[in-house]
């Protein structure tokens, strides 16, 4: 009887590709289609309510509620004329995915649509069973979402979404998106006050995002029959394939036609989304790939990227395929990341990461630059943090993913202005741009050079013209990451302008003061910046040498949320309480602890339900095998060869599979939520995952391929 496995082949081996035609041949006549956006507006709003809309958005002034209902008459109108019947306050709660429960315009007790402006400010959807971390009960459980104006209101199928933020009845966030509007404006407010040291003109700074987002494509047949991919998003077990990525061929290679028509689709979905998708490619491991948008503003660009993974998944539904965004869904090839590249934007149109010609811009430059850097090295602990998950422990130091080590890589050009700026001694200079010759800092090239995106190793690197922080994971809301990059970024810059202001109340030149602390920066920071291979073995042992921290695995990381430092800077800035940040370490343990267990769970239920069963069944026919050649009088020492290490490797198995049940047992009477997911990390994944797959593993190479009941990774990953 055919299993699983059969049936998937059958189904790939069946499939056809539809070709997917586009609304238009110009993107610019349908880009934007489903968003209620600023021209939109501006076409169906009086001209003070615009303006009050547009001040919302730009300066963060509140919407009062008479404005409010002529928004939200304008939204229904447009609305239900694309075919709309229902609406939702879209949010992302602690989950890492996003949130929507739909309500209709209609209006039974007036037989008429009805969208008041109150529902369109707040509701609340209770959503009492997402995770808060003992902030509120289930008896009070009641939470509230409440729009967010700047981030555009959409359609997505045939519902009104409203981007909201979500927090509980006393106030504390719940969500992703509220911390990170805070943090953004901290950023603002810090960077604003060090721009105006050179450019009076400047009043806003905005945080620029762009998300890089890897992910895999497999068959749904396929997906299906791994009961491990459908349960936790990754295969827990699967032997390497003889041909993986060793020969680079996938890379930039010819996009295979079945998923180029599902790119095609899911890239005119996010169009029509305004999600400005601009790239498409082959990544380097067989079955994976990238999609990556033009910037945008941070907060936008976060939506919309949890937002473009939401439409990948369901367009991929329309193509029989799955999409995975699990870090690491398969041992040995090349993991996921989403690659956040990170700016500060003025309003005068400068990018404040982006050299020029100018000696006074190119100071500038160099102040951001620095204090980015010695953010980093001051909050790397934090930053790791920030990316810890159980998926993402999975892939760092992997294949093509950076360390749990943070570093910068900032590439030789930078290197050697920062030395040369670091070792220069006391400057005297009176006026004009002297300071800046004399330092040679009007040398750093207008453009850097591909040099500095060359370190694929590196988690955090200097591109350019922007910051790539590259070790966040691909099913991770880049929401957590950012929040703690803006932050940091923005207490360093608050340090360095009370320093400089300080100095010039004492009398010192601007000029003179801001290259002395530059300087000062630059030698604290150092120890950061690495230039060298990030996966070997040296520089482990370089970073110890450094007191750079290497922390593995998700438990022990996130304890930098936590430290005083850390709760410090949280509550000086007002991002979180420290009663949030301990609810969100608190959710974040349980969610490591849950999908180590789901794992565990799986491998026992695959290996004593699958595994040892079809190991069994071809035992059973190499014993008829031996029987029959030893009643012929035949050599039969090669089947009872692999007779033994069949049974060797399935009394492994039954062993470790027992004992780590048992393990898990114990685990679970442990109360404390931190010491819980410890004893996951060390006694139960540390212990027993990598054994029970090496034997189960060695067991897919030995059974009878028509006998083993788990999709392959050569059928997954080459079978389009």
């Amino acid at each position: 009887m055919p299993n699983l496995r059969q049936h998937a082949l059958r189904s790939v081996l069946n499939r056809t590709t539809d070709r997917v035609f586009p609304p238009s041949d110009k993107i610019s006549d349908y880009f934007g289609e489903d968003v209620f956006s600023m021209d939109q507006m501006k076409m169906s709003l009086s001209p003070d309510t615009f303006k009050k809309v547009r001040d919302a958005i730009a300066k963060g002034k509140k919407i009062d509620m008479d404005t409010a209902s002529e928004i939200a008459s304008a939204v229904k109108t447009w609305a239900i004329s694309k075919g709309t019947t229902h609406y939702t306050h879209w949010f992302q709660p602690l989950t890492g995915s996003t949130a929507e429960k739909h309500d209709s315009f209609f209006d039974a007790s007036k037989g008429l649509e009805v969208f008041r402006g109150s529902a369109l400010i707040q509701q609340e959807p209770d959503a009492s069973s997402f995770p808060n971390g003992g902030i509120r009960s289930t008896f009070e459980a009641r939470g509230y979402t409440a729009w967010d104006p700047s981030s555009p209101i959409f359609i997505w199928g045939r519902t009104l979404c409203i981007p909201t933020v979500f927090v509980s009845y006393t106030g504390e966030a719940l969500d992703y998106k509220a911390p990170l509007l805070k943090a953004v404006e901290a950023v603002d407010r810090a960077a604003v006050k060090v721009c105006q040291l050179f450019d009076r003109n400047v009043n806003k700074v905005s945080a620029s995002l762009g998300c890089e987002q890897e992910y895999f494509v497999v068959d749904k047949a396929m997906f299906n029959s791994r009961p491990d991919l459908v349960m936790s998003g990754r295969t827990v077990f699967g032997h390497n394939p003889a041909r993986g990525q060793q020969l680079d061929d996938h890379y930039f290679g010819s996009i295979p036609s079945r998923v180029y028509n599902y790119m095609k689709e899911f890239e005119i979905e996010a169009l029509k989304l305004g999600i400005p998708v601009m790239t498409r490619h082959n990544e380097v491991a067989p079955g994976q790939y990238e999609v990556a948008p033009l910037y945008e503003d941070i907060n936008v660009a976060t939506d919309h990227n949890s937002l473009l993974m939401d439409v990948m998944k369901r367009v991929a539904d329309r193509h029989d395929l799955k999409v995975l965004f699990h870090e690491k869904p398969f041992a040995g090839l090349n993991g996921s990341g989403k690659h956040n590249n990170w700016s500060l934007i003025t309003n005068t149109g400068v990018n404040l990461f982006q050299p020029s010609s100018s000696a006074r811009d190119n100071l500038q430059f160099l102040v951001f630059f620095v204090t980015t850097i010695r953010a980093i090295h001051k909050n790397a602990d934090l930053l790791r943090a920030s990316i810890a998950s159980a998926g993402n422990d999975h892939r760092l130091g992997a294949n093509e993913a950076p360390p749990a080590i943070m570093s910068a890589f900032i590439g030789s050009d930078l290197t050697a202005v920062l030395n040369e700026l670091e070792e220069k001694g006391n400057i005297k200079v009176d006026k004009g741009d002297n300071i800046y010759m004399k330092l040679g800092i009007d040398k750093i090239p207008e453009i850097i050079l591909d040099n500095t995106d060359r370190n694929r190793t590196s988690p955090f690197a200097f591109t350019g013209n922007k910051f790539e922080f590259r070790a966040v994971g691909s099913d991770q809301n880049t929401a957590g990451p950012m929040t703690a990059l803006n932050l940091i970024a923005a207490e360093e810059l608050t340090e360095f302008h009370d320093l400089v202001t300080k100095a010039m109340e004492a009398g010192e030149d601007k000029k003179i003061a801001i290259v002395r602390i530059l300087r000062d920066y630059i030698e604290e920071s150092k120890s950061i910046r690495f230039e060298g291979d990030g996966y070997s073995d040296e520089w482990v042992a370089e970073a110890e040498k450094r007191g750079l921290s290497n922390v593995k695995d998700t438990p022990r990381a996130l304890d930098a949320y936590l430290s005083d430092d850390a709760i410090k800077l949280f509550e000086k800035f007002g991002i979180m309480s420290k009663v949030e940040l301990e609810a969100r370490n608190e959710i974040r343990l349980e969610n490591y602890m849950m999908k180590i267990q789901i794992e565990s769970r799986l491998m026992g239920e695959l290996s004593l339900g699958m595994i040892i069963p079809a190991a069994m069944k071809y035992q059973n026919k190499l014993i008829e095998n031996a029987r029959g050649l030893k009643e012929l009088g035949l050599e039969n020492s090669h089947v009872v060869e692999t007779l033994d290490r069949v049974n060797k490797n399935l009394t492994s198995l039954r062993s470790n599979v027992a004992a780590m049940i048992e393990e898990r047992k114990a685990v679970n009477l442990i109360d404390e939520t931190r010491d819980k997911a410890i004893a996951y990390c060390d006694r139960i994944k540390g212990k027993y995952f990598d054994e029970i797959r090496y034997v189960v593993d060695q067991l897919e190479l030995n059974i009878d391929d028509d006998d083993w009941p788990l999709a392959k990774y050569r059928e997954m990953l080459f079978l389009r």
